[in-house]
């Protein structure tokens, strides 16, 4: 890995999941990150504080509370601040809150996207990573899904506005030699995690013995990536050498688990049986994920080694500890 100490990162939902994990590695390793985030309520905004209370304990962490649609608020940071790169992951997120409000994607995902990409080519910042989503794979059924396949056909807004991500960034990086690379992450879970996604929400109901809604009647697979190998795969694309001006990475953990599987390991963990709600599929989702990942082995040296037996088990030692205050 490159020295990093002389370098100023710009980590925009740095008090989100992914954000949060991928700000502490830079730290650790030297590097001084400028954290950007809205602390939106589409999930808890007190778990954000709380992660962005355990950045602030590094001397190299600079946390700014604004929304990358307003534009003004943007331009002062990189004036202040001056990054060097970009890692952008703050997102409106979720499949299905995009089919209940349209327009937070459209001011988050295109309007806010916009703003910084287009500071990021003013400042000429050496390299430009964004998250996008294995859901720009929308209805596809060959598996597993690899970057060359087409992606013209998403069944989200959601997914549509991170397959418009692409496209934006493809237009910049032809059009002014803005070095892009876009991060296809799939179904990312661990330590400090997501309210809204499915490890959570089962934990949280087992828990409390309420019944956990399981989606197509249990019939679901998904590519699960620990976060640390998220993270792996992130630096990598914030770092490595002899990249193409334009790139599209999957970041997956290149297997496919039933959700049924997942049910059972936190049934072993929780000491608890959970009661299940089957449910037909939600509109916009699809029955499976699964990343082909050679690209990111040979360009990223993205070598993912974290399987769901060992990574349920340190999300719920972590999830226990998190919420010990309310069990005690």
């Amino acid at each position: 890995m490159a020295d990093l100490s002389d370098y100023t990162f710009l980590v925009t939902g740095s008090a989100g999941f992914i954000g949060f994990h991928v700000s502490r590695a830079l730290l650790g390793q030297g590097a001084e990150v400028i954290g950007l985030d809205n602390y939106n309520d589409y999930y808890s905004p007190a778990l954000k504080r709380d992660r962005d209370r355990e950045l602030r304990r590094h001397e190299k962490f600079v946390s700014i509370e604004a929304d990358l649609a307003d534009l003004p608020a943007v331009e002062a940071l990189f004036a202040n601040h001056r990054p060097q790169k970009i890692c952008h992951l703050a997102a409106q997120a979720g499949v299905r809150y995009s089919l209940i409000n349209p327009f937070a994607y459209q001011k988050a995902n295109l309007e806010g996207f916009l703003n910084l990409i287009e500071l990021a080519k003013r400042h000429q910042v050496e390299r430009f990573v964004y998250a996008s989503s294995s859901s720009v794979y929308g209805g596809l059924t060959e598996l597993p899904f690899a970057e060359t396949q087409r992606t013209d056909t998403p069944i989200s807004l959601y997914a549509a506005t991170k397959r418009a991500n692409e496209l934006i960034a493809h237009a910049y990086s032809h059009l002014f030699g803005l070095p892009t690379v876009g991060l296809r992450l799939f179904t990312v879970y661990g330590p400090w995690g997501r309210p809204d996604m499915a490890m959570w929400l089962f934990a949280a109901a087992m828990l409390k013995g309420e019944a956990i809604k399981v989606f197509n009647y249990g019939q679901m697979e998904r590519d699960f990536t620990y976060i640390d190998d998220a993270v792996q795969g992130i630096l990598g694309a914030l770092t490595a050498p002899d990249l193409d001006a334009y790139e599209i990475f999957n970041i997956g953990n290149h297997r496919t688990e039933p959700l049924r599987k997942v049910i059972a390991l936190l049934e072993q963990e929780l000491g608890v049986k959970a009661k299940q709600e089957l449910l037909p599929m939600q509109p916009g989702d699809v029955p499976a994920t699964f990343a082909d990942v050679a690209r990111a082995r040979a360009k990223l040296g993205f070598n993912p080694a974290i399987p769901i037996e060992s990574g349920i088990p340190r999300f719920i030692s972590w999830f226990k500890e998190y919420h010990k205050p309310e069990q005690d």
